[in-house]
């Protein structure tokens, strides 16, 4: 395991726009998270500190700041799709088998490495939000502290589901413009089929067939902070009443795609004449 993720940032690393655009999937949410608990003065007139309205409170900000975290990880699944257009431009993916290398070894590498950038990313989202947290939060008891930490696996899990399926889109289109206009292609598609079976059946039903589609289960992990940010606020407000909890069936359906991405990527390959 470790002699191929060795192998693969290797490949990233003599990669520069690979490079940079790891450095922006880590660094641009950390920076954006950090400037929004500081104090903001707006024209003079008044100055917005997010840490003042309990946003940064436990164990809330672990939704918040997984939510807000995860809708950077576009950067990062430029570089999974790149990865696979490199060995098909480059011709490194049959030289790698000639070298040794077994197609099923190359699928691991790469779905390994996925585990270690999303690894890592969950352990520095963590440590930001415990920092940010223990400076703003109103309750710095243990029992508080980790209430809700199930958002930080939901966060890693979320990142290596939708990252294994830029994997398998890459496999399919082996270019990276094509791959990321794949997966576009797929969230309308899924949206289509929403509206579709909401116009056939009812909204209820239509959500609830949604909830298992790809992108849509990804999503269901950690949604709908802002509507609980309001919902503490206006406590009262039955339109604000929503499930925020991250369930074994959400969970059970993502690592279901993941399974299935990884499987599908690797069948493509074993069948694909290089």
């Amino acid at each position: 395991m470790i002699r191929l993720v060795q192998l693969e940032l290797q490949k990233l690393w003599l990669n520069r726009a690979s490079k940079v655009l790891i450095f922006i999937s880590f660094v641009l949410p950390l920076v954006i998270l950090l400037i929004s608990s500081f104090k903001i003065p707006v024209f003079g007139y008044f100055t917005i500190e997010l840490g003042e309205y309990g946003l940064f409170n436990f164990p809330l900000i672990w939704h918040l700041v997984t939510f807000f975290a995860s809708q950077f990880k576009f950067f990062f699944a430029i570089v999974v799709v790149s990865m696979i257009g490199n060995e098909y431009s480059n011709k490194t993916l049959k030289q790698n088998l000639i070298d040794g290398l077994s197609k099923k070894e190359f699928i691991l590498s790469k779905f390994y490495t996925i585990i270690f950038f999303s690894l890592v990313s969950t352990v520095i989202i963590t440590i930001m939000s415990l920092c940010i947290g223990y400076f703003y939060s109103s309750y710095t008891e243990f029992s508080i502290v980790i209430r809700e930490l199930e958002f930080v696996f939901a966060y890693f899990l979320k990142l290596i589901g939708f990252f294994s399926l830029c994997l398998l889109l890459g496999m399919l289109a082996k270019r990276s413009a094509f791959a990321l206009a794949y997966l576009f292609v797929l969230f309308l598609l899924e949206w289509l089929l929403y509206l579709i079976m909401w116009k056939v059946w009812t909204e209820d039903i239509a959500t609830n067939i949604q909830n298992y589609f790809p992108l849509k289960s990804m999503y269901k992990l950690i949604d709908a902070p802002f509507l609980r940010v309001a919902a503490t606020k206006v406590p009262d407000n039955p339109q604000l009443i929503h499930d925020y909890a991250v369930h074994f069936s959400e969970i059970g359906i993502v690592l279901g795609w993941t399974a299935l991405f990884i499987f599908l990527s690797y069948r493509l390959l074993k069948k694909r004449d290089l």
